[in-house]
């Protein structure tokens, strides 16, 4: 092989794997899930939203069906309004109910749909009622310290 040959194959190899650390880049940062499908947009209020991040997945029944596309803080109730974009192809009842879950024990944050019965089906700019906010661990660490310290208050004062 002569020179120009293989400078030309070291610089197609070079350009695949920065193709590849692009697209790497992009899955891990959520960012490759560019969609032409159509979205209907939906609200629900959380009172408290955990470390839910814009471009969260949006599940129901395991199955990615819309991201968060927008979360912003209502200055009149105290609460975030999350906004999130579903798939058009995935219809859900008016009464679904929302709730903020977490991958793992300490993994990403999503929002999880359960379907509801309602015959009537979610439409644009429709907010969802039923919400959960998310589980916050260092809440439960604490309440369990609380009530630890509680249990052993009680048993001296038995004594």
């Amino acid at each position: 092989m002569n020179r120009a040959t293989i400078d030309v194959w070291v610089g197609v190899f070079v350009a695949a794997g920065f193709a590849g650390l692009l697209f790497l880049a992009l899955k891990v940062g959520n960012l490759a899930s560019f969609s032409t499908s159509q979205t209907y947009q939906v609200q629900a209020k959380f009172a408290n939203i955990g470390g839910l991040k814009i471009r969260a997945p949006v599940k129901s029944a395991g199955v990615v069906v819309g991201r968060v596309s927008e979360v912003r803080f209502d200055n009149e109730s105290y609460e975030a309004i999350v906004t999130f974009n579903l798939d058009t192809r995935f219809q859900f009842p008016r009464d679904t109910a929302a709730k903020i879950l977490t991958s793992g024990l300490l993994g990403e944050q999503y929002v999880g749909l359960e379907a509801g019965g309602d015959g009537v089906m979610l439409k644009q700019g429709d907010r969802l009622r039923l919400t959960q906010s998310a589980v916050v661990l260092e809440n439960l660490i604490s309440q369990f310290l609380f009530s630890k310290a509680a249990e052993d208050k009680d048993a001296k004062d038995k004594k």
